[in-house]
């Protein structure tokens, strides 16, 4: 059979966060899914916790290429309809899955589902889908359940900002996000993956005063016309 999700789970040097990660997964209520794990060179005991779930989750083991090539791979082989990119240091609510396709579903014209979340103790409370907004600023996280047919990949060129040029590569080509207003999951802070995150990210609008992210900002805007 099958199945109707399937989340890709990032992994580089994850050996803190991954089991409890992985546990949030296999607590969903909602159990049509597969779990595709892409160990990304990983020097840990990261690779020793997947071999622990063999015959629950498909694992790519590959060298360290960073998180946007992780991702392109474990999509690659992703089966479903629906598409979730889950970073290990993330760890879901039980009903993450079951709220977000039940959104898609409703909304046909809806692209992907994303939603709040909370960033260790600090809540970050989204917005509806705003064309504008996207545009200025990346508020939607990685972590949004996507049509697979309408999912383009990440950016392999880009080390910052990987989330944004994905979502607005959608929008360039007309794809729009449903907004869930609710918190359906944590990132736990000093993760490897989660990173993009800087602190300054508390004191909106942060983008001016984060300086290594400047680079991609340029090109992102160059590469959208934004």
């Amino acid at each position: 059979m099958v199945p109707e999700i399937s989340i890709v789970v990032p992994i580089y040097n994850a050996q803190k966060t991954l089991e409890k990660c992985l546990s949030s997964i296999f607590d969903q209520t909602f159990k049509k899914f597969e779990v595709i794990a892409v160990n990304d060179g990983s020097t840990d005991r990261s690779l020793k916790i997947l071999k622990n779930y063999l015959q629950k989750v498909t694992i790519i083991n590959q060298k360290n290429k960073g998180a946007a090539i992780a991702r392109n791979e474990g999509a690659k082989i992703a089966r479903s309809p629906f598409i979730i990119f889950c970073d290990a240091d993330i760890t879901m609510k039980p009903e993450m899955l079951a709220t977000m396709i039940n959104v898609l579903n409703k909304k046909p014209k809806a692209s992907y589902a994303y939603s709040s979340f909370k960033f260790g103790s600090k809540t970050f409370k989204l917005w509806p889908f705003s064309a504008q907004k996207l545009r200025q600023m990346p508020y939607i996280h990685t972590a949004s359940l996507i049509r697979r047919k309408h999912f383009p990949g990440f950016d392999k060129k880009l080390t910052r900002f990987q989330d944004w040029d994905l979502y607005l590569t959608m929008l360039d080509r007309g794809y729009q996000g449903a907004y869930i207003n609710k918190i359906l999951f944590t990132i736990k802070p000093g993760g490897t993956m989660s990173s993009w995150l800087p602190k300054s990210f508390y004191h909106l609008p942060w983008l001016k005063t984060v300086k290594k992210y400047k680079q991609a900002e340029q090109i992102i805007k160059q590469k959208h016309k934004i």
